[in-house]
């Protein structure tokens, strides 16, 4: 009781498990206390984490990583159907000639192949995945000013521009705005 006598109420508070989630965990939902909510009541906030979205509102940089977290799950979604889908055509290949051919045929290298890329893929997917959710909840909580990320913002460029010199060689022009 000592504790939560001393906890701020004003901030959104992970779920210990889910505060301590590294680069590469695991895929589940996330679980928060809203501000002003005290005790064990923690809240699903859902896979995309639209629960916590209302929360949010009015902090531009947390909604900014909650978008980036949104998406990362979206991809990890499309590429769990990919890797289902072509491992299922793979599969069919194996008794389409009527007998079993585990590596014959084009289809089946390429559905394979697929796959294979998939599964890879799915590695750098979820490399970032859970850390943008907890930089939004960091970042409404304003405890952002430091880790991940803190240079990047002051350094990113206003501007991108491709051209062409006269010479006919592509350049990449970056613009800066003195702040």
């Amino acid at each position: 009781m000592a504790q939560q006598a001393n906890e701020d109420t004003s901030t959104i508070r992970l779920l210990p498990e889910d505060a301590q989630r590294g680069l590469n965990g695991h895929q589940q939902n996330f679980y928060f206390l809203p501000p002003g909510v005290t005790g064990e009541n923690y809240v699903n906030a859902g896979f995309f984490g639209q629960k916590l979205r209302p929360l949010l509102v009015g902090n531009q940089d947390a909604l900014d990583q909650l978008d980036l977290y949104k998406h990362k799950k979206t991809q990890f979604l499309v590429d769990r159907i990919v890797a289902v889908a072509s491992f299922g055509v793979y599969g069919q290949q194996i008794f389409a000639h009527g007998d079993r051919r585990y590596f014959d045929g084009a289809t089946q290298q390429v559905a394979l192949g697929v796959f294979a890329a998939s599964v890879l893929s799915t590695l750098f997917i979820n490399r970032n995945t859970n850390s943008y959710f907890q930089r939004a909840v960091g970042a409404y909580n304003g405890t952002n000013h430091r880790g991940h990320g803190s240079l990047w913002p002051r350094l990113r460029p206003d501007g991108i521009e491709v051209g062409q010199v006269r010479t006919g060689q592509p350049t990449l022009g970056l613009r800066w705005a003195v702040r």
